[in-house]
């Protein structure tokens, strides 16, 4: 176990978008969405980021090792699992979040009213207060129109007498 009083993780996720499929990001519906992820699980690009921001500060692997799109059992599922089951794995290791910053691209449907929604459902996950989530979106400028993509940076904080492993 590492003796690090601080980690960072970076986290990653893409869905393509298809018509007549649910958007979520952040464990937020977002409403007015023409398209929606294509995905094994609910496709919550934010959320699957997140966890693998989470995994990925402690070389804890990636979502993929523990829910594998191959397995019909996770067919979906509700990405806050996902987010629960990797804090679990970072708490076992002696850490919490101590903040995490989110990038999301998506050309359609402009997601600034829903800053706030998503930001507090992240927080809420994450037993963070709203401060500590940042929240930003961007366009692909027309590059990649039906697809969305997150990147988020997590800095993990070693729990107070937690000490090595």
């Amino acid at each position: 176990m590492s003796s690090l009083p601080f980690r960072i993780g970076f986290g990653e996720d893409a869905h393509r978008l298809e018509a007549g499929l649910p958007l979520v990001l952040g464990g937020v519906p977002i409403p007015h969405a023409e398209l929606g992820a294509v995905a094994h699980s609910d496709g919550d690009a934010v959320l699957h980021a997140v966890a693998d921001a989470l995994l990925s500060g402690l070389a804890l692997g990636d979502i993929g090792q523990y829910f594998p799109d191959t397995a019909a059992e996770w067919a979906g599922m509700d990405s806050r699992v996902i987010v629960a089951r990797a804090l679990e794995l970072v708490a076992a290791r002696g850490y919490v979040p101590g903040n995490v910053a989110v990038v999301v691209t998506l050309d359609r449907p402009k997601l600034g009213p829903l800053r706030a929604d998503i930001a507090r459902s992240v927080a809420g996950l994450l037993n963070l207060p709203e401060s500590e989530v940042g929240v930003s979106f961007k366009t692909s400028e027309g590059l990649a129109t039906a697809h969305v993509q997150t990147r988020v940076t997590a800095l993990l904080v070693r729990t107070p007498g937690s000490g090595e492993g």
